[in-house]
């Protein structure tokens, strides 16, 4: 009984062992899969419909339609990009500032033009990404603002996984998104964004990813910020999620966080450290 208890354990840590061993090769399979979806073909059949009646419905259905419509798209672009109430507030013609905290206790945004306003801004993070000590990465990250309210993101993560049981395996993933800062106040920022990426290794796929992203200045150099994208290849899909606690420092900050990764069914849950530099 000892003997065959000995033997369960022993194969359950070895399956353990084997998964963590070969993740990001999994993960690449589950890319590299094609699946398949099969629809069942809808068909009608009613022909003895009066023809007085098809015509009201659609008269009808076209007006409620257009009616939907026309609310969708309003109410939409009032989520998406500015409602009526937001016009007349500071925060709709909030200006950038150089960087967090520079001569002040704002954020990105400032509400009033003065010393620390600027037209276009940069920032270059770096953080290196560690789960084991067989799976590890870096993340490298690129922000432009401009326009007060655009921002252009390129991101590259480089994920490494070596063990002395299976060959060294690598994956890298290539991301740019087209932010639109929906939120811009003094303290608090968000935004959302549309892209594309592209996963290299053994998968070689391009795929159309969409993010959302926010940033909290809750005390002086302290910041909270959080990012999420999601990124569809055949037919799964990349999640790329973290939170970060940021000591800025002049134009300088200092992170430390935690980042979750899923790529198609492998899960990567990793603490993460780095630096960053605005200008």
């Amino acid at each position: 009984m000892k003997l065959k208890t000995i033997a369960i354990i022993f194969l359950l840590i070895f399956n353990s062992i084997s998964y963590s061993q070969g993740k990001i090769k999994q993960a690449e399979d589950d890319l590299n899969e094609e699946k398949s979806s099969t629809t069942t073909p809808y068909t009608t059949n009613h022909k003895n419909l009066n023809n007085s009646n098809n015509y009201s419905d659609n008269f009808l259905s076209d007006i409620v339609g257009g009616l939907f419509i026309q609310l969708f798209a309003y109410t939409a672009y009032g989520v998406a990009i500015e409602s009526p109430f937001e016009i007349n507030h500071k925060a709709s013609g909030a200006y950038l500032t150089k960087h967090p905290y520079s001569n002040t206790n704002t954020g990105h945004y400032s509400y009033d033009w003065n010393d620390n306003t600027e037209i276009f801004t940069t920032t270059i993070s770096n953080r290196l990404v560690y789960e084991s000590n067989s799976v590890y990465g870096n993340h490298l990250n690129l922000d432009l603002r401009f326009l007060k309210r655009i921002e252009l993101e390129l991101d590259f993560l480089q994920l490494w996984e070596q063990n002395t049981n299976v060959p060294r395996n690598s994956l890298g993933i290539y991301t740019a998104l087209v932010k639109y800062n929906r939120v811009r106040t003094e303290r608090f920022n968000a935004s959302w964004g549309l892209g594309a990426a592209y996963v290299a290794g053994n998968v070689n796929k391009l795929g159309f990813t969409y993010g959302l992203s926010a940033e909290l200045f809750f005390v002086k150099p302290l910041s909270l910020e959080s990012n999420f994208t999601e990124t569809l290849v055949n037919s799964e899909t990349i999640n790329k999620f973290n939170g970060l606690l940021n000591y800025h420092k002049n134009q300088y900050k200092y992170i430390l966080g935690y980042e979750h990764l899923q790529i198609g069914s492998v899960p990567f849950s990793n603490v993460t450290a780095g630096f960053g530099i605005s200008f």
